[in-house]
């Protein structure tokens, strides 16, 4: 991972940027993983890939992030200018415009259904742009959108490794059921990481949606994780269907569910906050497959 500090944006912002030299530079609360997000002034945010494998995200934004913008009900990220690598740090960045909104938690969420029919009704407006020009799944974007079985070998490890803790013979059976069909209609564009960290929530309400880094185009079943990640058993409910996606496309979003949950649970110190996540939604996942 690139060290990034306030100093050395500062040092960005003001070589590349004097006009903005003025403006105040204050860290994000919840920066992310993949970017280390800072907000620049009021009105700006500034996004720096946290290694190398993220870079290619920031040319990704630059050029799609505009087309999608008119053909989405919620706001999403607007590009304004375009950093270049320096001695001061070595990848590409960019500056956007502020989103208002605070990060989603089951305590700023006053109606779970409608949140579920609010991040429905985006998905499926994303899902609807032309995608034939789009950005095929690959590690580009760690294959969301892509064949699931690209971590097969991970997954079954895992499974294997967590056998006194849970049922093995059950855990395979969920993950054999998600590798079972593949997806077999025309690429549909995804946003490739629908996760609490990326969505905004206003009043009650979805308001925006940010960090397209892992966008491409392939199977959605992808960007359903959702259902299993944050959802209850009745808004889970409502977010599938208002998705209305076959009943294979719902198995396989729980296999890609189950793959990050089980390597979030299983890579992380034990007691942490992503392994106790990552517990969480494997407890979810297997007794909302019971239910089937």
């Amino acid at each position: 991972m690139i060290e990034i500090t306030i100093e050395r944006v500062r040092q960005l912002i003001d070589s590349q940027f004097p006009k903005w030299k003025g403006l105040a530079i204050t860290p994000v609360q919840k920066s992310g993983h993949d970017n280390r997000t800072y907000r620049l002034g009021d009105e700006m945010t500034i996004r720096l890939p946290s290694h190398e494998r993220y870079a290619s995200a920031v040319e990704k934004e630059l050029k799609w992030l505009p087309v999608f913008k008119p053909l989405l009900s919620l706001p999403i990220p607007a590009p304004i200018a375009q950093g270049e690598p320096s001695n001061e740090y070595p990848l590409p960045w960019s500056i956007n415009r502020w989103i208002e909104g605070e990060t989603v938690s089951p305590t700023n969420v006053l109606d779970p259904g409608a949140f579920a029919e609010d991040l429905a009704r985006f998905l499926r407006e994303l899902e609807a742009i032309d995608a034939s020009h789009g950005i095929p799944a690959g590690i580009q974007n760690f294959h969301r959108g892509g064949n699931l079985s690209v971590y097969d070998t991970d997954t079954r490890t895992v499974i294997e490794k967590l056998s006194g803790q849970y049922d093995q013979k059950l855990m395979t059976e969920i993950w054999e059921l998600a590798l079972a069909t593949r997806y077999q209609s025309a690429p549909l564009w995804l946003h490739g990481d629908v996760a609490v960290g990326n969505l905004l929530v206003q009043e009650g309400r979805l308001c925006g949606v940010i960090d397209f880094g892992t966008m491409g185009v392939g199977d959605p079943s992808s960007d359903l994780v959702m259902a299993w990640n944050f959802f209850d058993d009745v808004s889970r409910e409502i977010f599938l269907s208002c998705m209305n996606f076959d009943q294979d496309t719902v198995h396989r979003a729980r296999g890609w569910a189950l793959w990050k949950a089980l390597i979030s649970y299983a890579g992380n110190e034990r007691g942490s906050e992503a392994s106790n996540w990552g517990k969480h939604v494997i407890d979810v996942i297997i007794r909302d497959y019971k239910l089937l």
